[in-house]
């Protein structure tokens, strides 16, 4: 997902197949039913249970791409795309590119055409990850890094118009799944940064690798302060998030999408933009009025 960390040819070598599915008729439907989001505290950081009822979800396809697109390329997409919802890159300080175009008026502006919003957020990268990222978790700072980074997401989304109740995702990108204390390092971050987003009035999501990043977090899923939605790389092509889903029974209703390909060229409506490819069943943010 995040091209500027990764090229084309480094991510697909991070990552096995793993495939996934969905339905693509892009209806908005609300849960009636709720979801765990966290327990006891610790780290220094209070829990607060997050109201899950009637969460914002999405069904159908999405797209994301590193810079948000401008409004008049947002309405051209929406009116004649297959696409219904897009992903934007809220902040995190391994987000590497200019946003210029996201602002609240912009998130206002294109939820008002009918596009529902993936908020995702460039967290601390694992320190076992080759090059360079402007920040980096280690085992020492783990726990505190991801209790301000969660609140930070917290804090960015709200200053766009979305909403307490919206989910926000975190982005970790793959890494060595043999390396214990990598993983280790990896999951307290995400604990950490899933309890500060929580009591900021935030649902979390978690985007990583099917065989790597997301594949450590759904091992200890469903359990204390693990994400309330997942975001899995496959590169199979198959816009689903039920057929070859990874992850057994977790996750089960409108908490999973699926990025099944990368840096695609699509023109609609006479403009062309590279995109990552989705199939969504999940959540999305909930934009103030």
């Amino acid at each position: 997902m995040a091209r500027h960390r990764l090229s084309k040819k480094h991510r697909t070598i991070a990552m096995a197949l793993g495939g996934a599915a969905l339905l693509v008729g892009g209806a908005i439907t609300a849960e009636a039913a709720s979801s765990g989001s966290g327990s006891a505290a610790t780290d220094g950081i209070a829990a607060r249970p997050v109201s899950l009822s009637k969460p914002a979800t999405f069904t159908g396809r999405a797209f994301d791409t590193c810079t948000a697109p401008t409004l008049a390329q947002m309405k051209a997409w929406k009116t004649a795309s297959p696409y219904g919802a897009a992903a934007v890159y809220i902040g995190g300080k391994n987000r590497g590119c200019a946003q210029p175009q996201l602002t609240a008026s912009w998130v206002t502006s294109v939820s008002a055409v009918g596009w529902k919003l993936i908020p995702l957020y460039v967290g601390a990268q694992p320190p076992c990850r080759s090059g360079s990222n402007p920040e980096k978790m280690t085992a020492a700072n783990a726990a505190s890094l991801g209790a301000t980074d969660g609140a930070d997401a917290g804090a960015k989304a709200a200053a766009l118009g979305m909403r307490p109740g919206s989910a926000v995702y975190l982005d970790v990108e793959g890494f060595d799944l043999k390396n214990t204390s990598c993983k280790d390092t990896v999951l307290s971050y995400t604990r950490a940064w899933n309890r500060a987003a929580h009591a900021k009035g935030y649902r979390t999501g978690f985007y990583g690798f099917a065989t790597s990043s997301a594949a450590a977090v759904a091992a200890v899923s469903p359990g204390t302060d693990m994400p309330d939605a997942i975001w899995y790389a496959a590169y199979d092509g198959v816009a689903s998030t039920t057929t070859g889903y990874p992850f057994g029974a977790k996750w089960p209703v409108h908490r999973r999408g699926h990025q099944y390909a990368i840096e695609k060229k699509e023109t609609y409506g006479g403009v062309t933009l590279t995109v990552d490819q989705n199939a969504w069943d999940s959540m999305v943010a909930v934009v103030a009025k």
